[in-house]
């Protein structure tokens, strides 16, 4: 099992699907099928590679192969990516520090370059300015006529 084996098994996303699905619990071959919506034979070979990689472990029940994670590898690569996280770490801190010391600024939203300064509010009828109106006025409706009463 070797660094570069691990990295080309994970490079898969159906591989990937796979070793988040064990990442719940182990699970049988045809539950893996069924779940993925690949066919068998193509989830058997994904789980070969995983297996060949050092990612899976493979047990017999009765007629069913069940696959768990190994966490082993999964701890590799953490430690080989734990510097990464480090620097990641620091220069988001670095960043919410800045963010920290910026000034506030108005949190409206902004008008995009282009845009109307004051846009009519939807449903307004009214042309923008230097545009004649078009079509007919709108007449208010007039109020209801009183019900005669019994």
């Amino acid at each position: 099992m070797s660094d570069a084996s691990l990295w080309a098994a994970l490079a898969d996303p159906h591989r990937r699907a796979i070793v988040a699905l064990l990442l719940e619990r182990p699970r049988a071959v045809g539950e893996l099928v069924e779940a993925c919506g690949l066919s068998q034979p193509s989830t058997s070979k994904h789980l070969r590679v995983l297996r060949d990689a050092g990612l899976v472990r493979v047990r017999q029940d009765a007629q069913r192969r069940v696959y768990a994670l190994d966490p082993a590898p999964i701890a590799a690569l953490d430690a080989w990516l734990a510097p990464y996280r480090a620097l990641w770490n620091e220069s988001l801190d670095t960043l919410g520090r800045r963010l920290d010391e910026a000034p506030l600024s108005d949190t409206s939203p902004s008008t995009p370059p282009g845009a109307p300064a004051d846009p009519a509010p939807p449903g307004d009828a009214t042309p923008p300015t230097g545009t004649p109106p078009t079509g007919t006025p709108h007449e208010p409706t007039p109020p209801p006529a009183p019900s005669p009463k019994d």
